[in-house]
């Protein structure tokens, strides 16, 4: 088995190999700039793993692994645009760098080559990834569109944001896996397993990046410490709050949520003390503990030896003691 530094360095160099076009350099540059930005490449590397575990040939699983690759990063730079975010893994954002045009067809050719990367799956499984794919870009699609309705929402229920992040953030994920299964020809139990492993601790890591956003180390993180509070999202933290908090502390939250001319850091410490009291960040890491058990059991349930598994459990793992 290979570890998951070897799986890594691997993508790293299959993106570094990407071929791009030099002109019209406002198109092609900035997707060189944000695949060149160093990130976790978790989802490459799932496709990897998993292909490996189920005994299949990871060079054929590389291309379509990449394709997810550039597919994530091209979520990326549209959300970006959307959030109004200055800085993507403590960089400047495309739309930040160059502005929201080029960095909206920049993105809609990243999911062009997306697509190109991913039809170069063996023809045996071509149909089935290419299938899973195009469901899983609608998904994310979807995931988007609710996180963006939520901010007109008065009320969100808990429910609805685990709905939400399993749309936009744990599917594609899941699909990862599953690809990497279905190249290896993996039965179609063992590729509803690693797929629901997937599904599980990518909710898991999004309630994680729920917690570090408030409590993490804003230079670890990569991103504006407490910015989801900046920008009243809705988080499983503030949503919680919300369903939670009573008498002079709602009044003062419901000011904190109202208050666009309030000033950041004082908004971003005030909100926190509310979080305090209520405790909700036990909450959070509680429903964390709860998806990552889930994710553990259909790890188990795939009838390969335990060995074998041990990469992606210590994966999981990693995911949910980071700081970053």
């Amino acid at each position: 088995m290979h570890a998951i530094s070897e799986f890594k360095k691997t993508v790293e160099e299959g993106i570094r190999k990407l071929e791009f076009p030099n002109d019209p350099p406002y198109l092609y540059d900035p997707i060189r700039y944000i695949l060149a930005l160093e990130g976790k490449r978790m989802r490459p590397v799932l496709v990897l793993m998993s292909c490996e575990l189920f005994g299949g040939d990871v060079n054929k699983a590389l291309s379509p692994a990449l394709g997810l690759e550039v597919f994530h990063n091209f979520t990326l730079m549209h959300d970006d645009i959307m959030d109004k975010a200055p800085l993507r893994r403590s960089k400047a954002t495309v739309h930040t760098k160059w502005n929201s045009n080029v960095a909206i067809l920049s993105g809609d050719t990243m999911f062009v080559q997306s697509c190109q990367l991913m039809m170069q799956a063996p023809d045996s499984c071509l149909r089935d990834v290419m299938n899973l794919f195009h469901k899983t870009a609608i998904e994310v699609c979807e995931g988007q569109q609710l996180d963006m309705d939520f901010e007109e929402q008065q009320h969100v229920t808990t429910e609805a944001y685990i709905e939400m992040i399993s749309f936009k953030t744990a599917v594609l994920l899941a699909a990862a896996l599953k690809i990497g299964a279905l190249i290896a020809g993996a039965t179609a139990s063992s590729a509803e397993h690693i797929y629901e492993f997937g599904r599980c601790i990518g909710v898991a890591f999004q309630l994680k990046d729920d917690i570090l956003d408030v409590y993490g180390d804003a230079d670890k993180f990569g991103k504006l410490s407490g910015g989801d509070i900046i920008a009243n999202k809705k988080t499983m933290l503030l949503i919680t709050a919300l369903e939670m908090v009573q008498g002079a502390d709602k009044e003062e939250l419901k000011n904190w949520l109202t208050n666009n001319k309030s000033n950041p850091a004082e908004k971003v410490q005030a909100v926190k003390n509310i979080f305090d009291k209520l405790q909700v960040r036990d909450i959070a890491e509680k429903e964390m503990v709860r998806y990552f058990e889930m994710a553990m059991h259909h790890l188990d349930a795939i009838p390969v030896a335990d060995e074998s598994k041990k990469p992606l459990r210590d994966f999981a793992e990693l995911l949910m003691v980071r700081e970053a």
